[in-house]
Parts: C-alpha cells; structure tokens; sequence
C-alpha cells in the first residue's frame, strides 16, 4: 500500500514538465518564404530557387534560419544590408546590432546568382555567419567593407567569380579580406589570378588557400615569405595545380620552398611547367635547380626561356655544323676524283677564251689600218675637166 500512495506523488511532478515540453513542441513554426523549401527544426534549412524573378533575398526568412541557400536567381547587386532589419547604416556600426534580423544563422550559399555588385556592409546583420558561398557569381565589383560585419567567419568561396573584374577587382579583394581574422578557408579558383591578394597571405588563422586552375606563374620570395607564421605556428596549405607555371630562374625558390615544406602543398606532384617550350608539361619537383636558368640582365621571362634552351639551340647548332662540313667534305672529294677531267675542261675553256679574243683582237688591227682605209670623194667641180684639156 505504501508503495501504491507514492506512484501518484511521483506522477505529480513530472505531469507538469511533460506538459510544458509539449506545448513548447508544438509552437507553430515561422511561415517559410515564398519561392523556398524550409527543412528541419529547430536548425532551419531553407534552399531558394526562383529562378531570374528573385532579384533581391526574401525578407521573410524566419529568423531561426541556420542555413539559407538561393541558386539560380538574377540578384545583380546585393545592397548594404541585404540580410538585416530596414535599410540598415553603411557607415555606422551601432545601427548594425539594432538591424540583426537572422541572428542564428551560419550558412549562407549564393552560387549561380548573376551577382556582379557587393556593396559595402552586403551582409550586416549576420553575426553567426561561418560560411559564405558566391562561387559561379560574375562579379565587377566588391566593396572594401563587404566583410566587415562577419566577425565569426571561417570559410569564403569565391570561386569562379573573380574572373571578369580584373586587377581593380584583385584590388577591392584585398581590401574586403583584411578584416576576416577569424577565416580558416578561403576558395579563389578558376579566377585567372596573376597573382594571390596579399591580404589572403597574411590572414592569421588561414589554414588553407584553394588558387588551382589560375594564371599564376609562380610565387615570389616575398609570397613565399608571407606565407609563413611566426612562433613556429603552421602554415597555410596551397593548392596550385593546374596553373602555367614559368620554369625559369625566377621559380627557383617556389622549388626550394617546395622540397622544404611538400605537405603544405597537397598537389605538388601536380604542378607543371607550361613555359620554357623545352621544359613544356614536365613536373616542377623532377628539375633540378640547374635546369632553371635565365638570361643574364633578363628576368622578365622572355630571357628565361630563351636560356633553359639553350642547351637544345647548342646542340642543334652543333648538328648543323656537322651538316655542312660532311657536304663540304663530300664536294672536295668530289672535286679531287674528277681532278683531271676539271683540268682538261679549264683548258679547253682556257683555249676556248684565247682564240676568241685573237679574233676580236684581228678585227680590232683590220679596222684601225689606215691603209684600208676607203679614198676620199672627189670634189664635184673636178669632175668638168678633162684630162686633155692642158690645165
């Protein structure tokens, strides 16, 4: 019986919290907006493809949202504070913690969405936000201050999406990556970089920098510097393949580097030279530094690779020297077998000249005698006298 008089005493407090957890299950969800597919609770997924009639992202995201995707739409321009409360303030920072309208939210995927302006403070208003995609995005331009309201962000892709803005735009990503001290990957291939921003090389906790499929012809002494941390800290991993190298003088210490530090390139085995023509698809790492050679003076890459083949321009001309003196060889021999039919032909040709300048020398003394010389015509009035006239 005593046992029976405790049951109801145990079920009191428990009936309660069981009601409470129920009614906090059962609270209607944020309506999903338009256009999009919402999964999950209480990490809310949203994907959005609307195709070009989505020109601006929904206003009406819950604000429970953890990820949010939009592919596919015709965005053009993403305006400060596309992401927060009103029109937001660009250039005040206290308007921006007033305008935070999806607080939780940590991913954020914008591929393929025409996007060509990022204004200054685009993505104010998204204080939790750890990844951001705009790979596949035509853009032209992007503000100095894209970033800057994204303190906790570790993870930027931008590829395929820098590609059309040349060195102005390489100028503005530089500026919009300095403020990102927290980013651990960041994503810039299939850009057709010349060159890697150096504000991605001195990111303090960067662990890994995607650059393949660029135009990059090697690094610097000075890239190569900026990629190390100090206090014996790791450094980044590169990933570089799939770039035309220049296997001149210059890329010496890109080798060096290499041998040195191979796991901080992934894909080293991968990198090939695309220039000299003579060092033309052979891997970086099988040179030896002594192949890597360049004009005295000429450092912009046309010496270098006129110098690394050198030694195939030598040999070649060597072989057409050998060439020529077998043919000359081959004509003397020639020459000497048939010695005396030539002495017989430069006789005859030699007796040939004699006689016809003996002839043209006759005619030159028949013509000049003077004795062959014709008379002179007689005057017309002796023509009347005759000769027995007596005069």
């Amino acid at each position: 019986m005593a046992r029976r008089v405790g049951q109801p005493g145990l079920r009191g407090p428990l009936l309660p919290g069981l009601l409470l957890a129920a009614a906090a299950l059962s609270r209607p969800a944020a309506p999903c907006p338009f256009q999009c597919y919402c999964f999950g609770s209480p990490k809310l997924l949203l994907s959005c493809a609307s195709g070009a009639e989505l020109r601006q992202p929904p206003r009406d995201v819950p604000p429970d949202a953890r990820n949010l995707t939009i592919v596919g739409a015709n965005l053009t321009v993403l305006r400060a504070a596309a992401f927060a409360d009103g029109d937001g303030d660009a250039d005040g920072e206290e308007a921006a913690t007033p305008g935070v309208r999806l607080p939780f939210l940590a991913a954020l995927r914008l591929t393929h969405n025409n996007i060509e302006v990022v204004e200054d403070g685009a993505f104010d208003g998204l204080p939790s936000l750890a990844a951001l995609d705009l790979s596949h995005n035509p853009l032209r331009a992007l503000g100095g201050g894209a970033f800057r309201a994204l303190p906790v962000l570790r993870s930027l892709q931008l590829n395929h999406a820098l590609a059309r803005g040349g060195p102005a735009l390489l100028d503005e990503l530089d500026a919009a990556l300095a403020p990102l001290a927290e980013l651990r990957l960041l994503g810039l291939a299939g850009n057709a970089l010349s060159r890697l921003p150096p504000a991605a090389l001195r990111l303090p906790r960067l662990e890994q920098l995607d650059a393949h499929f660029n135009a990059l012809a090697g690094l610097g002494p000075d890239e190569l510097r900026a990629l190390e941390r100090d206090g014996g800290l790791p450094g980044p991993r590169l990933l570089l393949a799939d770039n035309p190298l220049r296997c001149g003088c210059a890329a010496r210490p890109l080798l060096a580097w290499l041998r040195n530090a191979t796991e901080r390139v992934p894909d080293a085995r991968r990198l090939r030279c695309a220039a000299p023509r003579a060092l033309l698809d052979r891997p970086l790492l099988d040179l030896d530094e002594a192949r890597l050679r360049c004009a005295d003076g000429d450092l912009d890459g046309r010496g270098e690779e006129a110098d690394a083949a050198g030694p195939e321009l030598e040999a070649s001309y060597v072989f057409f020297g050998l060439v020529l003196a077998l043919i000359g060889l081959i004509f003397l021999m020639v020459l000497y077998l048939n010695r005396r039919g030539i002495q017989r032909w430069m006789r005859n040709l030699r007796e040939a000249c004699r006689d016809q300048m003996e002839g043209y020398h006759y005619r030159y003394e028949q013509d000049a005698d003077p004795r062959r010389a014709p008379a002179p015509a007689a005057p017309a009035g002796s023509r009347a006298t005759s000769p027995g006239s007596g005069l």
